[in-house]
């Protein structure tokens, strides 16, 4: 029941990427493996996890590498070795390309697990924001179906708080009363969101943002193509998010943020020509992902520029943007630190409730800009 092809666009798929049933390896989440792996060894599997963290991190990829790990490996409480020994624990979640389980995933085909996603609205040609109750009651023919290889049946929500409160209390009564054999997998960016309920009944495995060397060798993995003079950029503006990093490549959002930190340099008196044409490329188009990226990476640049006053000692500029000349004269101390974090807060509730209400983006990115030229002046004089 595992749907990965691409006959039907899917809402856990990020553009320009493969699918996380796709990825052979995830990186930079050790701990969390081993963490699975140790209840795996101990047979102390819990019914129901959590796999929260930050957007893009591996969650997903984490699901599925722990779906094939489960369906192609013997119930350790079933199968023992040679002479009644049980056996060997595995070192990794890590199952062959060439492994029916994961033939049969990749091709769309594999009966013992269910994802749980929004669905498509073909009619709209978008995904539905919810995952609803009629979604969650396939579940019970899904378990009532005969057993798989390994005698395990799974289900990944992705992701869990996009269930609405029906679906929600729905799968609240599969998490309290399980199939036997039956593994649910709940991956949420906001567990906050989530259920108490849900959540007390769920062994929550976090997963953390990734370091620089883990990005590289997760993109290099998914045969994404990049500079390698843009791996700190991309590792800083991405948060450590892969999926992020992803869509900063896809639509163009380092030459955007070097446009963002030019018309900065040029304060206190902002280089029109700039401005305009920034704001131009955004014309009607105040609903796009385009736009929403600008949005991210505005905010990451304001921010940024208020930790360079606050002098943190985890912050590090992005040298080849320009950051370290333009930010040291724009934040040199904590109270120009606190002029930029207050802009910093009220322009993105302006620009995010603005594109909420479709407001002209080239109007509200200029009136922005503004307000950053305001605030400079009050800092530079």
């Amino acid at each position: 029941m595992s749907n990965t092809d691409q006959s039907t666009p899917l809402s856990d798929k990020i553009e320009g990427a493969p699918h996380p049933a796709q990825t052979i390896r995830i990186f930079g989440q050790e701990a969390a493996e081993n963490e699975f792996l140790d209840v795996f060894a101990a047979s102390r599997l819990h019914h129901g996890w959590l796999i929260s963290g930050p957007r893009g991190v591996g969650k997903a990829t984490l699901a599925w590498q722990i779906t094939k790990f489960l369906l192609a490996t013997p119930n350790h409480n079933q199968d023992v070795g040679l002479f009644g020994d049980p056996p060997k624990s595995s070192q990794t979640l890590q199952i062959s390309s060439d492994h029916p389980v994961s033939r049969r995933i990749l091709a769309g085909s594999e009966p013992g697990v269910f994802p749980l996603r929004p669905a498509y609205d073909e009619k709209r040609k978008r995904h539905k924001q919810m995952i609803t109750i009629d979604q969650v009651r396939k579940l019970k023919s899904f378990f009532g179906l005969s057993s798989t290889e390994a005698g395990r049946r799974i289900v990944i929500v992705d992701c869990a708080e996009d269930m609405n409160p029906s679906a929600a209390n729905a799968l609240l009564k599969i998490l309290e009363e399980p199939p036997k054999n039956a593994f649910l997998f709940l991956i949420s960016h906001q567990p906050a969101r989530l259920l108490p309920t849900i959540r007390s009944r769920c062994r929550e495995l976090r997963l953390s943002r990734l370091n620089k060397p883990s990005m590289v060798q997760a993109l290099e993995a998914a045969d994404i193509h990049f500079d390698t003079s843009q791996q700190d950029a991309l590792t800083k503006l991405s948060g450590g998010s892969i999926g992020e990093a992803v869509r900063i490549l896809n639509m163009q959002g380092l030459p955007l943020y070097q446009s963002i930190i030019d018309i900065f340099g040029s304060l206190p008196r902002l280089d029109n020509k700039k401005v305009h044409a920034l704001a131009d490329k955004f014309s009607g188009r105040g609903t796009s992902p385009e736009f929403e990226l600008f949005i991210s990476l505005f905010e990451i640049a304001l921010n940024r520029l208020a930790l360079n006053g606050a002098r943190i000692k985890a912050f590090e500029h992005i040298d080849p943007y320009g950051e370290p000349q333009v930010f040291n004269r724009l934040s040199p101390d904590h109270l120009a630190a606190r002029k930029w974090a207050e802009l910093a807060q009220t322009a993105s509730q302006r620009l995010r409730h603005g594109r909420t209400v479709n407001l002209d983006p080239t109007a509200l990115i200029l009136d922005t800009f503004f307000k950053v030229e305001t605030c400079s002046v009050r800092v530079l004089q």
